[in-house]
């Protein structure tokens, strides 16, 4: 009998620490998905994943909501199964559900079994004494991290400004950029340095998405009041990312409510997005108008100074020794954004600790091929707008607008399919590039032109200059 138990032992150890491996697969792609997305995202739509188990080579996770597990296959899947490849991880696939019952809130944790309404919630969450002050910023993007050159001067000196004033100083602070050129950086550090200054003010920090889903909860829960409550009670509203909501008009018009009771009570208002606000396509034109009342930064694309600078400052915080010619490599290669430099920066930090390798060149080359060859051959759906545009002596923004006009929507069906074929980017990004479209417009677009490219020699020539062109930039 004892030797029964013991192997029941040892047959229960196995297990245990078979299914501790499977877990340490997920903590592994989780962790390097983390640093590839960045902190809010991570937080807001990986972490809320519950892994179940690893299973023939699938991955089984469980989604908190409906808008997780949906936000989750249509942005991060792919990436997701990308990065298991690439850690040599056995895994050929992710299978994402929702179960109903799991919410915001566990059921069980209700005496009566049902989802707490918004007013349940209201002591424990939205009455702090400074609200979210500190809630999803990540702890790296401060002011004395953020590396300062012309391309990002003057959003860095009017986001300064923002925290040393005792008033609203610009009202709204509204910061514009491309992917990765460290809007969300500056956003992050405005919020950690209001706190430190004035720790008692109500700093409430969220992407415009989150905005939305709390909006959405609480016309479900018939608690819109709660909602205006929470929103309009804080001193300094941050919300990253508004292009989100082009095309959602109920959470506009809150939006727009909000923030002018907001600047009305000479609250603070700092927002993102990825274009300016007249470039808002999707919005409500008093809304954009709202938007471009105070201070517009652009942060515009990275030099080469900058980006040298940049890696000097991160070279200073690792222990292994980074050439000065190495540095130089990097920033000559990799253009596109400081947080792709950033990312090779440290992967080759990472394979020289790993293996013991020293730093070179050469070895820099061999590390970084896939991403190297990417980069030099990579165009944005910015780039092929503009190229469009330009080729069809029409203005980019009507790539956003609703205008029908065959001069105006041939060129962007045109545009949409380029932008498929192109780059890497799914129906729905398209779509939200092209002014909030959905994904079923953009997928008709590119069959449309597919079934043209055949009869049709003059958009055929049209297509094949425009890939041309976009290929030698």
């Amino acid at each position: 009998m004892e030797k029964e138990s013991h192997n029941e032992d040892i047959s229960q150890t196995d297990e245990e620490n078979e299914s501790e491996k499977k877990d340490e697969v997920w903590n592994v792609i989780s962790s390097q998905i983390r640093k590839d997305i960045g902190e809010t995202a991570w937080r807001s739509w990986i972490k809320p994943l519950e892994f179940r188990e690893l299973k023939d080579g699938v991955i089984h996770i469980s989604a908190s909501s409906k808008l997780v597990r949906d936000r989750v296959k249509s942005h991060y899947s792919d990436k997701l199964r990308l990065i298991a490849k690439s850690l040599s991880l056995p895994v050929s696939a992710l299978e994402i559900n929702w179960n109903e019952l799991s919410n915001l809130m566990n059921l069980s944790d209700t005496p009566s079994g049902k989802a707490p309404r918004i007013t349940e919630m209201k002591d424990k969450e939205l009455n702090r004494k400074a609200v979210f002050s500190t809630h999803g910023l990540d702890p790296r993007f401060t002011f004395s991290n953020f590396f300062v050159g012309k391309p990002n001067e003057l959003a860095f000196a009017a986001a300064r400004r923002v925290v040393e004033s005792a008033t609203a100083a610009f009202n709204p602070l509204f910061l514009y950029s491309g992917v990765g050129l460290g809007k969300t950086h500056l956003m992050h550090a405005i919020a950690w340095e209001i706190n430190s200054r004035q720790p008692n003010r109500k700093v409430m920090y969220l992407s415009a998405e989150k905005f939305m889903y709390r909006f959405i909860q609480a016309l479900r829960h018939k608690d819109t009041m709660t909602f205006k409550e929470q929103f309009r009670s804080v001193d300094v509203l941050m919300i990253d990312d508004v292009q989100f909501i082009s095309g959602k008009e109920s959470t506009q018009e809150e939006f727009f409510h909000t923030f002018n009771a907001l600047v009305d009570d000479g609250k603070q208002v700092v927002l993102s997005a990825d274009k300016s606000p007249t470039d808002l396509s999707g919005m409500e034109e008093r809304l954009r108008s709202r938007l471009g009342w105070g201070m517009v930064a652009d942060i515009h694309a990275t030099t080469y100074e900058l980006r040298l600078g940049i890696l000097i400052s991160k070279r200073d915080t690792v222990a292994v020794s980074v050439p000065d010619a190495v540095l130089e490599f990097l920033a000559h290669k990799i253009t596109s954004n400081i947080r792709e430099l950033e990312g090779a920066f440290n992967r080759i930090v990472a394979h020289a600790s790993l293996v013991g390798r020293t730093i070179t060149v050469e070895m820099a080359r061999e590390t970084l091929s896939d991403l190297i060859r990417a980069s030099s051959r990579r165009v944005t759906i910015d780039d092929i707008q503009k190229q469009v545009s330009k080729h069809f002596s029409i203005r980019t923004s009507d790539m956003f607008s609703a205008r029908r006009a065959r001069s105006i929507a041939r060129p962007r069906q045109i545009a949409m399919y380029l932008a498929k074929n192109l780059t890497t980017s799914s129906y729905p990004e398209i779509g939200r590039k092209f002014g909030g479209r959905d994904h079923t417009t953009i997928m008709h677009a590119v069959k449309k032109v597919e079934e043209l490219l055949i009869h049709d020699s003059e958009m055929s020539d049209d297509v094949e200059l425009l890939r041309s062109l976009l290929s030698d930039n």
